[in-house]
């Protein structure tokens, strides 16, 4: 059995709109959503980023059943841990139905805003190691302090807690950190169909654990117009993973991306109305083994992509 949810891009989408989209989503046949947590869009022209946790506080009130959660929240740098623990627990509080924290190791677009040293990856995976165990002290409920060799936290305790403990994917893009995830998180978040991740996280400990898969797709009735819009709002599709993480701002990406083309996004994007090619975006996802799946629609029609999902996608997925 495979959930397929609907991701929330707050780089694309200002805060009312995306509580929109997402009562959208609550009243149609997706199983969850997850929103995505940015300082920056990763380009100008994406033109939002508003604040995660107010965004969610929105949700809550929108929507009646829907689960939520974050993908990817960097603990390490832009926020300590201690207040990413507060505000997730009160999320979660809020949640009518379930809520999870997706964490990872970030990217420098967003974490670097603070005058911080960027650290290369080992030591940001470091980071996130303390910065998980800080979460899940605080969520006992009692006083805590902790001293580790990258954050402190003295004699802090968290009095608003949700009922059920919210679990802790972890977001990987190569083998080590997939086997983090399998070793400390509840879960993997990874953003292609790679069965290597999908072991490296069992070898960690994740064999019995979720493991969310998520795409990008750009839905429109004129398979051209699906291309442009997907062109004019997704181009960091076309760069490789390193950049990602490592580019300081929104001109830099602006930059990397001019050598993408359209051509290379219709190539790398399920662009169009076929149902079928939908559909098999998402059984990639499904074969290379992760039981949940998240889709997210390039561009503003979002209530059309809702109907054609509901309508022509998710009843073929099982």
């Amino acid at each position: 059995m495979t959930d397929v949810g609907y991701k929330l891009i707050c780089e694309e989408h200002g805060p009312n709109d995306l509580v929109e989209y997402a009562r959208l989503a609550d009243q149609s046949a997706f199983d969850f959503a997850l929103i995505s947590d940015h300082y920056h869009p990763w380009l100008s022209s994406q033109g939002e980023s508003p604040l995660v946790w107010n965004v969610l506080g929105g949700i809550s009130q929108a929507v009646d059943d829907l689960p939520l959660g974050t993908a990817t929240t960097c603990p390490i740098i832009r926020v300590h841990p201690a207040i990413v623990a507060q505000a997730a627990a009160t999320a979660a509080t809020m949640a009518p139905n379930g809520f999870s924290l997706g964490l990872g190791t970030g990217e420098k677009l967003n974490e670097h805003v603070t005058g911080q040293r960027w650290p290369e990856h080992e030591v940001r995976l470091e980071m996130l190691e303390e910065a998980v165990e800080i979460v899940r002290a605080l969520w006992e409920g009692e006083t805590t302090s902790y001293h580790g060799e990258y954050y402190t936290v003295e004699n802090a305790r968290l009095y608003t807690l949700p009922d059920e403990t919210p679990p802790i994917p972890i977001a990987a893009d190569g083998p080590k950190t997939a086997r983090f995830a399998g070793e400390f998180g509840d879960g993997l978040i990874a953003v292609r169909p790679d069965e290597d991740l999908i072991e490296a996280f069992e070898a960690g400990g994740g064999e019995d654990k979720p493991r969310y898969g998520e795409v990008g797709v750009c839905y429109a009735e004129d398979e051209a117009e699906a291309i442009e819009q997907a062109y004019e709002n997704w181009t960091i599709e076309g760069l490789p993973g390193d950049l990602m993480w490592e580019l300081p701002t929104t001109a830099h990406f602006e930059q990397a991306t001019e050598a993408v083309s359209e051509d290379d996004i219709a190539d790398l994007l399920t662009c169009g109305s076929d149902p079928d090619e939908h559909i098999e975006t998402i059984r990639e996802y499904v074969d290379a083994g992760f039981d949940h799946v998240v889709v997210h629609q390039i561009g503003s029609n979002q209530a059309e992509f809702v109907e054609f999902y509901e309508d022509e996608v998710l009843p073929a997925i099982e």
